[in-house]
């Protein structure tokens, strides 16, 4: 993994106690920054603080829990004294299956996750400490925000949706605050499973690179994006795909016909 630095600097990364968020916190304590990670229970922040050390916090908060979230803000600059990334990692897919058929719990709880919980935390850390002293904050997107899959359409309208966000928060929050977001495409973790634990050659022969993604590819899009290698970026949207976009690369590659 790239190292960036984040030297005197701390972040919060929600849903972190697994998966891409993890990764996140393990980038940025690589990079001698401070993370407060988050999780649904408190025991699972623990253990993921405790795993990266004595530069982590871990704090019990689910994402759309206002309170909560106020009081993780408050403990963040009790302990470290500032906020200069805020990563909305914290993501949820109870909606699995064709649109028509859900019901309006799964549909809510996935908009309250995958969309309210950005809004919520960003507007909390931006009043907090950003906007007067600057920030970075990126959010976890998907490639399904920008296409279309079976499934997975109402998890995809919400990313679709908080690319739009990302946008509209970049443009409302400069110059004192960087927003930014990646878009993953198919990654090893236990939220994608479904898209890959049963057919995942099939799955491979569909990215440019042939392989899934691991969380820690992913964090190093973050990591780069929170950083000040990314300073004069801000509302862009990151695809962190391994060339899924590009689609099926094998009628490119020399011994084509053979393989099929």
């Amino acid at each position: 993994m790239t190292v960036f630095d984040f030297t005197g600097r701390t972040a919060i990364v929600t849903g972190a106690s697994r998966g891409i968020g993890f990764a996140v916190a393990e980038a940025i304590v690589s990079g001698g920054g401070n993370v407060v990670v988050t999780s649904r229970s408190q025991e699972s922040a623990d253990a993921a603080a405790n795993r990266l050390g004595s530069a982590a916090v871990g704090v019990g908060a689910h994402a759309v829990d206002e309170e909560a979230a106020r009081l993780c803000i408050e403990l963040t600059l009790d302990c470290f004294g500032s906020i200069d990334v805020l990563v909305n990692n914290a993501g949820t897919n109870p909606a699995f299956g064709q649109v028509i058929d859900q019901d309006h719990a799964r549909f809510a709880k996935t908009f309250d996750v995958n969309l309210w919980a950005p809004v919520l935390w960003t507007s909390l850390a931006a009043k907090a400490w950003m906007l007067e002293n600057g920030g970075a904050v990126v959010n976890t997107a998907s490639l399904g925000g920008i296409g279309f899959e079976e499934n997975i359409g109402i998890y995809n309208a919400t990313k679709a949706a908080l690319i739009h966000l990302t946008k509209q928060l970049a443009l409302e929050l400069s110059p004192r605050v960087r927003v930014n977001a990646v878009a993953p495409g198919v990654v090893r973790t236990k939220l994608a499973e479904a898209l890959w634990k049963d057919h995942e050659q099939e799955r491979t022969n569909m990215i440019a690179l042939t392989r899934l993604g691991e969380p820690d590819d992913v964090a190093s899009a973050v990591a780069f994006l929170a950083s000040d290698a990314a300073r004069w970026i801000t509302g862009e949207i990151m695809s962190v795909d391994g060339g899924q976009l590009l689609g099926d690369p094998r009628p490119f590659r020399p011994g084509a016909c053979a393989e099929a």
